[in-house]
């Protein structure tokens, strides 16, 4: 949505400029949706209440429209995506409403709340853990079974289970955005440099919570049934 200018970019020579506070310059932002672009949208739909951040929220609804990446699988595959515009005002706002509600989303994938899931063990809070580290440590999260993704297991302590196929729907990059989340938490040695990539040092040491990698597994299922849910309420895509 903007564009922050370096401070190089910008006059550090008046003692006055607006963006100079004490003697430090601060960096600008920059609009990059074109006002033209905004007044000619204006202008179709008859509404002042379009701007820039209706637009962008309206460019991330369209994205994640399934009618436009079928319609422009062949295009979006091989270039910058092109973003058609509707023919209806109020599919154009429902385009935008459900972007911001997939932005927020998407966004606060780390503090959305966390889905109610299933373990094997039984339900965590009536489980005297002695030593959170321990058993909240994760090495490499699996599926209980190839043919069935409903069940995960976290450790030797949790298994999850129940887990709704629909969050498997929501892709991204060509796999799952929680089959994403499993493979990066996770304790990897690079072959050719010998560096160990241990999800369980951010957790302890720079979130300051053990259990965040299971946590964040709990909120990207929550992320993916949200963002199916939104997606499919999506009008069809009705352009010229």
């Amino acid at each position: 949505l903007y564009n922050y200018v370096e401070e190089s970019e910008v006059d550090n020579k008046n003692l006055f400029n607006q963006n100079n506070i004490f003697g430090k310059q601060i960096n600008l932002s920059q609009n990059n949706i074109n006002k033209e672009y905004i007044n000619r949208l204006q202008e179709k739909f008859n509404s002042k209440e379009i701007d820039d951040e209706v637009i962008f929220n309206y460019i991330y609804g369209i994205l994640h429209s399934t009618d436009y990446r079928k319609r422009f699988k062949n295009n979006i595959t091989k270039s910058l995506a092109r973003i058609p515009i509707v023919n209806d005002v109020e599919d154009f706002f429902a385009f935008s409403k459900a972007g911001k509600e997939l932005a927020f989303l998407h966004l606060n994938y780390e503090t959305v709340e966390m889905y109610e899931t299933y373990f094997k063990e039984g339900d965590l809070r009536l489980l005297y853990i002695d030593d959170q580290k321990k058993f909240f440590r994760v090495d490499r999260m699996k599926f209980a079974n190839k043919s069935d993704k409903s069940s995960i297991i976290y450790n030797k302590n949790l298994t999850l289970q129940n887990i709704p196929l629909e969050v498997y729907e929501y892709v991204v990059n060509g796999k799952s955005a929680l089959e994403w989340v499993m493979e990066r938490q996770s304790v990897k040695t690079n072959k050719s440099t010998g560096i160990v990539n241990d999800a369980n040092d951010y957790a302890n040491q720079t979130i300051g919570n053990p259990a965040y990698p299971l946590e964040l597994i709990r909120r990207m299922i929550t992320v993916s049934l949200e963002t199916i849910k939104i997606v499919n309420s999506l009008p069809k895509l009705n352009i010229d």
